[in-house]
């Protein structure tokens, strides 16, 4: 069993409609069942235009408690420049030191999301790859000369200088995804994936990162699963189908076969063969009728799964 494991619970989807007491209470017991951060995807323009910026909502959400942690799980890089991206990470960690995780990805859900920040979706991988070369070297206070396919920079600089460093975490399915963890990340996080498939990616990245000579890496790897609790596996199924359908505006069936539902236990039990193949970040959106169910079930897991 992994003895670092951390747990991040999505944001809940009634904290921005609370008042700020309630805020604070909201965030408040989820760190007394035992979330270690709280963490949020970002989208600029998703499906039908939703979205939430997630440096904006990682800034609010970390004055809400002094010790919960953030995480934006997965940030849409190749949609941004690496420049205001390292200034905004900057500031993350000047107002919440040592609480901010960084998780990146490629997004491809939508097209037409990419499409409308001026960005060639086929251009997406090598956007993000040179974005991280960057960025790397700006969070780690250098001046950055860079004449690329995609940016260049003269004398760049960031100060101050990011401590402590913030881990970059690289989400993705495909291989192209765990190069690109093994090159420029601190971590993998994976979705949609069996244990077999998360016990194979690790071992590539392993691979990858060893031929990169970066073998000496301490690895902090995820999963980002959705979960449904309820009495029944029936209760826990209707619930989950409902917010995640009007989400992804898809059918459930999808995405069924990677979700467990069910009790707390039969969710953990789920689980539990990611944790044992060397997850340290499990980040959970647990679907239930009512948000006092999901987090009852949250603190359910969490404690059945903890060492």
């Amino acid at each position: 069993m992994n003895t670092d494991l951390r747990f991040g619970y999505a944001t809940p989807v009634d904290l921005w409609q609370s008042d700020l007491d309630r805020k604070r209470a909201i965030v408040s017991e989820l760190h007394t069942i035992g979330v270690d951060h709280i963490f949020m995807a970002d989208h600029v323009s998703f499906r039908n235009g939703s979205g939430t910026d997630g440096f904006v909502e990682i800034a609010a959400l970390s004055q809400l408690h002094a010790e919960m942690g953030v995480m934006i799980s997965v940030y849409l890089l190749p949609l941004r420049h690496p420049m205001p991206v390292a200034r905004q990470l900057a500031s993350a960690s000047t107002i919440a030191p040592g609480r901010v995780m960084f998780g990146v990805g490629i997004g491809g859900d939508d097209r037409h999301e990419v499409e409308v920040c001026g960005v060639d979706p086929r251009t997406r991988g090598r956007r993000a790859n040179e974005s991280l070369a960057v960025l790397r070297q700006l969070m780690a206070g250098e001046t950055v000369d860079h004449d690329g396919e995609f940016f260049k920079l003269t004398q760049a600089r960031i100060r101050p200088t990011i401590e402590p460093r913030i881990p970059i975490i690289i989400g993705g399915r495909s291989n192209a995804a765990l190069e690109r963890a093994a090159r420029f990340g601190d971590g993998w996080i994976g979705a949609w994936c069996s244990p077999r498939r998360f016990i194979e990616a690790v071992g590539l990245i392993d691979e990858m990162a060893a031929e990169a000579g970066r073998d000496g890496v301490s690895w902090q790897h995820g999963y980002q699963p959705w979960c449904g609790v309820g009495d029944t596996a029936a209760q826990a199924r209707a619930a989950t189908a409902y917010q995640m359908e009007n989400f992804y505006h898809l059918p459930f069936d999808a995405f069924e076969r990677y979700i467990p539902c069910g009790t707390p236990a039969e969710v953990a039990d789920a689980f539990r063969p990611f944790v044992e193949a060397g997850c340290s970040l499990l980040n959970m959106k647990v679907a239930a009728v009512t948000a006092e169910e999901s987090q009852a079930g949250a603190a359910e897991i969490i404690k059945l799964l903890r060492p």
